[in-house]
């Protein structure tokens, strides 16, 4: 009898251990399937919207999904195991990730892709979510992440753009002195791609909450007609013979003529209002719509010149983040300066000197620093994955990362386009309809390469969907 009880209480003991266990699978497994394709079943459907995750971060990114299509944002969340599952085409994980966008647009009428993902912890070169490295060999960095390959699905004649014409496994190739080697590139956007670079699900979760809270809830508010620009003098007089003043304050003052309905709030080293990071952190902790730095950067830091000088004026860095304290007041920041958006920083990049110099050596990067921070921060950030050339840098003295900035300010302030993924893509448009593809291989020997690394670095930290300024509810 003594045995027998004991079998019982033996097995009432395993059962309470591992049916838990059991139910959580299954909730997960619903959880899962909800949002698998369906095959023929959404053969009818539109999405309008396309979430594109690894499977943990599922259950984090169901508020968001709920929000979206309670909006009338039609919303799909797809897992990368659906995706690849379900893509017979491409060589490897991102090119797969590209044909199944490819595959959404024609199929659902998709608009938006918001990749979900960034690196794995610290772990370099392991992703949630893959990117793709292209090959634009400067003589200073060899590669760099694009989210552009993500959002060029077609080249000019309307077929699939690998970005590797050449099949020689190298990206976006676009040598320094002569014309493309990977002909099917014509870099216009054909969907607008934003990414939330997450490196776990407690990031994951802090953006969801953000984002629903923005849209929700800034509509209205008087914090948002105010415009933050910060700028000094980029290129100082002695060291820039061809231009007389100060070219980040130029620039800031030309966004701000863009967006003529919006209060200026200026901190420029030449009147002394932009000092320090003090100025910026009691600024922004105000609050505004957006926010503009016009200077320099790396993945840590960014700042600028006092007029004519050399000395660097420190703006604001990952490590003083904690100080932004702008609670639900949240900007779209634009930042100009070299490698600000660098989202495949590691601190595993200190055992290499020049990643070290480089400011790569580090938990994160600036922008995304910026926009995951929680109390404050940005709703989304648009900055360089690698260097931001300027005008300065070509030798038509032309083009360049700030009149690309300009003309997202001018999609914004003038043509009235408010959904932010639009607004980031619409730039890159305009700036390559100015700087026409056609027109690269007779150029001067290096400016195809510039306008062509300016468009392919720029990154959009957030949802490319969202509504700036949030609904009128």
């Amino acid at each position: 009898m003594k045995k027998h009880l004991t079998y019982a209480i033996l097995i009432l003991l395993i059962s309470v251990m591992i049916l838990p266990t059991l139910n959580a699978e299954t909730t997960k497994n619903k959880l899962e399937n909800q949002f698998f394709l369906n095959g023929s079943d959404d053969v009818n459907y539109a999405f309008s919207l396309l979430i594109l995750t690894p499977k943990n971060f599922l259950r984090q990114l169901k508020p968001l999904y709920d929000h979206k299509n309670e909006l009338g944002i039609t919303t799909k969340m797809v897992t990368l195991r659906e995706v690849y599952d379900q893509t017979s085409s491409g060589r490897d994980e991102a090119e797969k990730i590209k044909y199944f966008i490819k595959q959404a647009i024609e199929s659902w009428n998709t608009q938006y892709v918001l990749l979900v993902g960034g690196m794995k912890h610290q772990r370099f070169n392991s992703w949630h979510l893959p990117v793709r490295y292209v090959g634009m060999d400067d003589d200073w960095e060899h590669h760099y992440v694009s989210d552009l390959y993500f959002a060029d699905i077609y080249d000019s004649t309307g077929n699939f753009s690998s970005w590797d014409s050449d099949g020689d496994g190298i990206y976006g190739e676009w040598p320094y002195d002569s014309i493309a080697e990977d002909q099917d590139i014509d870099l216009y956007p054909d969907v607008y791609v934003g990414r939330l670079p997450c490196r776990n699900k407690y990031e994951v979760k802090i953006m969801v909450n953000k984002i629903i809270t923005y849209e929700n809830e800034a509509y209205g508010n008087p914090w948002f007609n105010d415009m933050i620009c910060i700028a000094g003098d980029t290129y100082p007089e002695h060291l820039n013979p061809l231009w007389v003043g100060y070219e980040g304050e130029y620039y800031a003052d030309r966004a701000l003529e863009n967006m003529s309905d919006f209060n200026p709030v200026t901190l420029y080293a030449s009147d002394e209002t932009f000092t320090g990071q003090k100025d910026v952190i009691n600024a922004v902790n105000q609050g505004c719509g957006f926010l503009y730095f016009v200077g320099h950067g790396n993945p840590k830091s960014w700042g600028n010149h006092p007029p004519d000088g050399e000395e660097f004026i420190d703006g604001l860095s990952t490590y003083t983040m904690h100080k932004l304290k702008n609670k639900e007041k949240l900007p779209v920041c634009v930042v100009s300066g070299c490698h600000n958006s660098q989202f495949d920083v590691s601190l595993w990049r200190i055992l290499n000197r020049r990643s070290r110099y480089l400011g790569e050596a580090a938990a994160e990067c600036w922008g995304w620093r910026m926009t995951r921070r929680i109390g404050g921060g940005s709703i989304a950030t648009v900055g360089c994955s690698a260097l931001g050339y300027t005008k300065e840098d070509k030798v038509s003295f032309s083009g360049g990362l700030n009149e690309l900035e300009s003309l997202f300010f001018k999609a914004y302030g003038q043509d009235d386009i408010t959904i932010v993924g639009e607004t980031f893509s619409t730039a890159i448009t305009s700036y390559l309809d100015t700087y026409t593809p056609i027109h690269w291989n007779t150029t001067a020997v290096g400016d195809s390469f510039i306008d062509v690394k300016v468009v392919q670095s720029w990154v959009l930290f957030g949802d490319p969907s969202l509504q700036i300024g949030g609904y009128n509810k």
